[in-house]
């Protein structure tokens, strides 16, 4: 493979495993032994013994009730949904009067509106179903966010938890909530397809997937985030490229010609591979990639390639091994990640290897722990809160535009990234 040309592969993520809350069950009605009651008995015989807790005293919340039956704080009997209905019975009006009290106030007397309020709160009645009124507003009040990696990964990704930070803190003002989707199918559940959202941002997916199919064809307001841009999506990427070959030059100014990649990818091959063979998962990855072979390439420098499989913790450490643990090791290596960075410092003690003495180190993402690390690491800086933030300003204007019935204008951001050198890197043992 020619490196200023390398062969690159578009990605296939296999997992997308996000999540999104769990669908509310239908109300039923309390069982007892597997029979179906409505209201509880004065006493229970065998091994369930109850009594009907005390009458609420007057002015409390909740009404009185006879002996015998149970209303929970609020009023309600247990498994019987409040509706509309059930208010307007007890108040002796109309469903839609009830209706207009949450809806059009200025339809009726203050003092109705009031009796109205009262009786809602007293039987526990926490406003009109969600469905029903996202399909009166047209409106769900909630966006999605696609995953390429493991719900896992959402939590517990220094660079991912940053970025859904930076996104939760520029929706909060909008009052939107956020929901991450998974592609697997349950049952008759597709997710991309099923849950009810206002627009979705893709966050480093294949978009060729069938979740990102799905929510094309609905039609739903989208943002790509790493990703390659597309004239028809706004979309928010980082210069990985530029920082890239800035990781690479730094190693070569430095003095190193042995130089080693450890890259990231959930698929096959894996270990050390030959540099042709690299299939690539993602935009941020080939970007990364593309920018190492064009400094590496001008130089004529063919470098050690090891691949690990996926973002279990020990495996950046493992994949290390293989390009450490051999006599022509390298004097330096580039890393996909600061976590796949991490793995080479932690490789590099267990096989008695100094860092920077006898091995340079260099990451990317710049992620929290970066600068923290002994030695602190050497990387690529990418503002990770801007991006999310970006983002979600993107999707909230897509989203405000189709609101509008306003045809809305793709746009295509691309972020800095930044070489930071720190105490990882030096020149190469004589």
């Amino acid at each position: 493979m020619s490196w200023n040309s390398p062969s690159l592969s578009s990605c296939r993520s296999a997992w997308w495993l996000t999540s999104r809350p769990p669908p509310v069950p239908a109300p039923r009605a309390g069982r007892i032994r597997g029979r179906a009651v409505t209201a509880w008995p004065e006493r229970c015989t065998g091994p369930l013994i109850c009594s009907p807790p005390p009458v609420p005293a007057a002015g409390s919340l909740g009404s009185p009730v006879p002996a015998g039956r149970w209303t929970p704080p609020g009023g309600g009997d247990v498994g019987q949904r409040v509706t509309l209905q059930t208010i307007a019975d007890r108040v002796g009006v109309s469903r839609m009067t009830v209706s207009n009290a949450f809806s059009k106030p200025d339809q009726l007397s203050t003092g109705l509106r009031r009796e109205i309020l009262a009786a809602a709160h007293d039987l526990g009645y926490v406003g009109p179903d969600p469905a029903a009124r996202a399909l009166a507003r047209g409106t769900t009040g909630a966006v999605g966010i696609v995953l390429t990696s493991s719900l896992r990964f959402a939590f517990t990704d220094l660079v991912a938890t940053s970025f859904f930070g930076a996104i939760a803190e520029r929706l909060a003002p909008t009052g939107l909530a956020l929901t991450l989707l998974t592609s697997a199918d349950s049952g008759d559940i597709i997710p991309a397809r099923d849950v009810a959202i206002d627009g979705a941002l893709i966050y480093s997916c294949d978009p060729t997937s069938a979740a990102v199919d799905y929510l094309t064809r609905r039609r739903l307001p989208l943002v790509y985030v790493d990703q390659e841009p597309l004239e028809t999506v706004t979309t928010i990427n980082v210069a990985d490229r530029h920082g890239a070959r800035a990781a690479a030059r730094h190693l070569l100014d430095l003095g190193h010609r042995r130089i080693g990649l450890l890259m990231s990818g959930m698929h096959p091959p894996h270990g050390l591979i030959d540099p042709a063979d690299v299939t690539i998962d993602g935009y941020a990855a080939k970007q990364r990639l593309l920018g190492w072979c064009d400094v590496l390439g001008e130089a004529g420098i063919t470098p050690l390639v090891a691949r690990q499989p996926g973002a279990n913790p020990e495996e950046p450490r493992a994949a290390a091994r293989l390009l450490l643990d051999r006599p022509d090791r390298p004097t330096a290596v580039l890393c996909f990640s600061d976590a796949t960075a991490h793995g080479v410092l932690r490789a590099a003690v267990d096989l008695g290897i100094d860092v920077p003495r006898d091995l340079s180190v260099v990451g990317f993402d710049d992620n929290p722990l970066a600068a923290q690390l002994r030695p602190a690491l050497t990387t690529v800086h990418q503002d990770v809160e801007a991006k999310g933030k970006a983002a979600a300003t993107a999707l909230t204007r897509a989203i405000a535009d189709a609101r509008a019935g306003v045809a809305h204008v793709p746009q295509h951001h691309v972020l800095p990234a930044e070489l930071v050198v720190r105490d990882s890197t030096a020149p190469p043992p004589r």
